[in-house]
């Protein structure tokens, strides 16, 4: 499909949504469509044969009858609106990244072509609804149910549609819940509400998290979690024989079918539930957040939700919250709480509304971090050792599982200071939970699993990396303190953190492999990358002024001049991230010559950004 035919269907799509309103909570609850609202999906369907479905689940999803649903469904029974669009071919292997799917959905990016079409989303729902039915194995009496949700994004309309037909091609019934959050998605698998249709068998989210607004992507999930890079990989397999098979038959031989949709407003049952966790921890007081004021930067993406959905009914001021409204061309800043822009936006929130507490997500709401009253963030480091205190109250002596990249100060603060234990394992949302999972698995008690990100996940909460259930647990706190009297406003929090040693200098740089260069010989970024940290671990282990971290599962660790250096190979792209912690500029400087002089050699990688660094400082 053409970009400028990408481009036209958007438009339409977006002219077909509902009239914007600047009011949050009209916008919102129009976004999320209420069951009553139901328009008829544009649905470009086709047999089932296309969608490499073997004779026996042909035979099987023969025997599905058309159920009756209540006034919340829609049918439809329509055939393709775009039967003369010429295809494109689609590598479907380049959309991978790890656990996701992510591609380019909007033209007009200079050197950005459109990969993550209309009908190339289409392939992936209807491989993923094959994938479904090979795991659930459903008996004829049900059809299996999938949830479908999106932030904000301009493409999401579109690509919302086309995963709907997709899933139905392949005899599935479809529930929309339009504007959601990444861990609404995954609830969705374990809610049981049948006034809603859950739980569901399988939900897609379409987000691309923090990336800018003209890609887009899907996360996929069932009641075991999020689903993993082998799934991903299998799943696109899929789509590539799904795809081809159309490319070649045409869109003259795809058929009309009839398909269930329901829209309903799961967002309401989501955020119920995260209301009902604050007042559970206050005693069960109907507004435990009274007189706290607390503002809310959701960056335009998905979490405007949380102000008057969560704040409000529990009590909360929440004057001076900003950026509510969903749009996805980003105007204000990156919805990303690594972002400096974004935290400089809600820490100046706080101070100007001389608020209590300010809470801020990425897009999707699967990362958050938060401010105090005085301006201190608790995002990275200091929301790890937030979230480690207040979970070590509740499970003394519990494993904390992090990505590679946190400080060492942070380790004697969890085992020194809380009496913990600190587990640093790979960068990767999903490698933390998994390992997190795996230690319980073997005897080791664990109960967080939190990346520098701000992906947070617990196992109260079935593992889920949920920005808004973070923040919840910060709540928690604040209410508790409250109603037990031990402290009132986010001084609570603040004091949680006393102790933690935190560098004077922090960095991360990125040393990009040129793979183009000789020096790599028709190798991959990869094997290079390998041989630069397998240089550098032989050079660390030749001066006695720095030492390899005894226990490292990425890259190469090394302590030395009272701070420490990580040097790993990125998990997607050809880039050798460097992070730098030190108690002063002078010794920040002496770990980076200390790499810089062992990858020198190596002719392929920029190290130009250390160059400037060790000169700087």
């Amino acid at each position: 499909m053409s970009a400028t035919t990408l481009k036209t269907l958007q438009n339409v799509f977006m002219a077909q949504s509902c009239p914007r309103n600047r009011h949050l909570d009209t916008q919102y609850r129009r976004d999320r469509c209420a069951p009553d609202m139901c328009n008829l999906l544009p649905t470009q369907v086709g047999k089932c044969a296309w969608t490499s479905i073997s004779s026996m689940q042909l035979h099987h999803l023969a025997k599905y009858k058309s159920c009756t649903w209540n006034r919340k469904t829609v049918y439809c029974n329509a055939v393709s609106a775009t039967s003369t669009t010429p295809m494109e071919k689609v590598d479907f292997r380049k959309l991978q990244n790890g656990s996701d799917i992510r591609g380019v959905a909007v033209a007009g990016v200079e050197g950005e072509p459109v990969n993550l079409t209309n009908l190339g989303t289409e392939a992936i729902a209807a491989a993923f609804a094959m994938w479904l039915l090979d795991r659930k194995k459903p008996d004829a009496s049900r059809r299996l149910r999938v949830s479908i949700g999106h932030d904000s994004r301009i493409s999401a309309q579109a690509l919302q549609d086309a995963v709907s037909r997709g899933i139905a091609s392949a005899g599935l019934d479809v529930i929309q819940y339009g504007l959601a959050s990444t861990p609404a998605m995954f609830n969705s698998t374990l809610t049981v509400n049948e006034e809603f249709f859950c739980p569901v068998d399988g939900s897609i989210m379409i987000t691309a998290s923090h990336l800018p607004y003209n890609r887009n992507g899907f996360k996929f999930f069932t009641n075991g979690g999020g689903l993993g890079k082998a799934d991903i990989k299998d799943i696109l397999e899929r789509a590539t024989s799904i795809y081809d098979k159309i490319y070649v038959e045409g869109f003259e031989n795809r058929e009309k079918t009839d398909s269930a949709v329901k829209k309903v407003d799961y967002m309401s049952v989501y955020t119920s539930d995260l209301v009902k966790a604050v007042r559970r921890a206050a005693q069960d007081i109907e507004k435990p957040l009274e007189g706290f004021h607390i503002v809310v930067d959701a960056g335009n993406g998905a979490g405007g939700f949380f102000a008057a959905t969560v704040l409000e009914p529990l009590g909360a001021i929440t004057t001076g919250s900003q950026f509510l409204e969903p749009d996805g061309m980003f105007p204000n800043h990156i919805p990303n709480p690594e972002d400096k822009a974004a935290m400089k936006a809600i820490t100046q929130a706080v101070l100007d509304n001389k608020a209590d507490l300010g809470i801020i997500f990425d897009t999707d709401v699967d990362r958050s971090a938060a401010v105090d009253s005085t301006g201190s963030e608790f995002n990275r480091n200091r929301l790890i050792a937030l979230m480690s205190a207040i979970v070590l109250e509740e499970h003394p002596g519990t494993t904390i599982v992090t990505d590679s990249v946190t400080s060492d100060g942070l380790t004697t603060f969890i085992e020194k200071k809380l009496g913990g234990k600190h587990h640093r394992f790979k960068r990767g949302y999903k490698n933390v939970i998994d390992e997190a999972i795996r230690l319980n698995s073997v005897g080791e008690e664990s109960h967080l699993a939190i990346e520098t990100s701000g992906h947070g996940a617990l196992k109260e909460n079935h593992w889920l990396d949920d920005g808004a259930y973070t923040m919840v647990k910060l709540l928690n706190k604040l209410a508790s303190a409250r109603a037990s009297g031990t402290g009132v406003g986010s001084e609570v929090l603040t004091h949680l953190v006393e102790g933690l040693d935190e560098p004077a200098v922090a960095v991360e740089l990125r040393l990009k492999i040129d793979q183009n260069h000789v020096d790599l010989k028709g190798g991959s970024f990869r094997d290079y990358g390998e041989a630069v940290l397998q240089h550098l671990e032989s050079k660390i282990d030749g001066d006695p002024k720095l030492q390899k971290a005894p226990v490292n599962y990425e890259g190469v660790r090394v302590s030395g001049f009272g701070g420490w250096f990580l040097l790993r190979l990125s998990l997607h792209d050809p880039v050798l991230p460097l992070n730098i912690e030190a108690a002063n500029s002078e010794d920040a400087v002496k770990l980076g010559l200390a790499v810089l002089g062992a990858v020198k050699e190596f002719s392929a990688l920029d190290t130009s950004g250390l160059d400037k660094f060790v000169q700087r400082l």
